[in-house]
């Protein structure tokens, strides 16, 4: 029990050193947060007041902009997540990525960092995300409770699909075949989920795949916490992505090696 604890705490400590560290590239080079502002702007100022104005989607009792916010913040999130994967291929092809291999660090420690500087970036696409929403005049839920829980899902959500841009990474050895296989993941994924319409509205095939979908998850908790306030499920939410995100981070750690193979 003893050295499973200090093998825990050890993973901890040097998954902190190397997120610090992916976080400070960012901070000494903020254009990426530029760069990545752009898609939820065209999301919510476009696409989202268009929508509202056709009010061709039941929402319930509240605006279509209310109901999209969330989903927009979720596509945001892994978007940025799911090509994670480009920067490893990319520390492979550089030789950096051979170089942490042979030390010491536990390979759930590499795999954990990335997961905590995917979500740091996650994080600003929500501050991002949040101003606008604030701008366009959509009214949000957000107190000291409903933030810190949202924290915690863009935490999971981007550990997940970072975890998941691993495991391809690890099987695909180019950036361009990276690139188109993150785009068959990333898209149906989003339009098989809840983040643009309801799931009651979709096809039975379709409703079992959003069900199964973890992005779904993501979505349904952020609207509970932003948008109406009823927390009821929120709980199986946070249950299933902390479950999907330690057994992707698992698979990943495995994997890992397999990336300079």
């Amino acid at each position: 029990m003893k050295i499973g604890m200090n093998y825990l705490v050890q993973v901890c400590k040097k998954s902190w050193i190397l997120a610090e560290s992916e976080v400070r590239k960012l901070l000494h080079d903020p254009t990426e947060l530029v760069t990545r502002a752009i898609q939820p702007i065209l999301w919510l100022g476009i696409f989202g007041e268009a929508l509202s104005k056709v009010r061709a989607i039941p929402t319930g009792d509240y605006t279509y902009m209310q109901f999209i916010t969330p989903g927009i913040l979720t596509q945001s999130v892994v978007f940025i997540a799911i090509f994670y994967g480009l920067n490893i291929i990319w520390e492979r092809d550089m030789g950096l990525l051979q170089k942490l291999l042979v030390t010491p660090t536990p390979r759930l420690s590499l795999v954990w960092g990335k997961m905590g500087s995917a979500g740091v970036r996650g994080l600003c696409q929500a501050v991002i995300v949040f101003l606008f929403a604030l701008v366009l005049g959509v009214p949000l839920i957000l107190t000291v409770q409903s933030v810190f829980w949202v924290v915690i899902i863009v935490m999971l959500g981007a550990g997940f699909f970072t975890g998941l841009s691993m495991i391809i990474a690890s099987v695909v050895k180019t950036r361009e075949r990276f690139m188109g296989i993150g785009q068959v993941i990333t898209l149906p994924l989003f339009f098989a989920s809840s983040a643009i319409y309801p799931i009651t509205i979709m096809p039975t095939w379709l409703q079992v795949v959003a069900n199964l979908n973890p992005l779904s998850y993501m979505v349904d908790g952020l609207r509970s916490l932003l948008v109406t306030g009823s927390l009821t499920h929120l709980p199986i939410d946070l249950a299933i992505l902390a479950s999907v995100t330690l057994l992707i981070s698992i698979t990943s750690a495995y994997m890992y090696p397999k990336v300079v193979a």
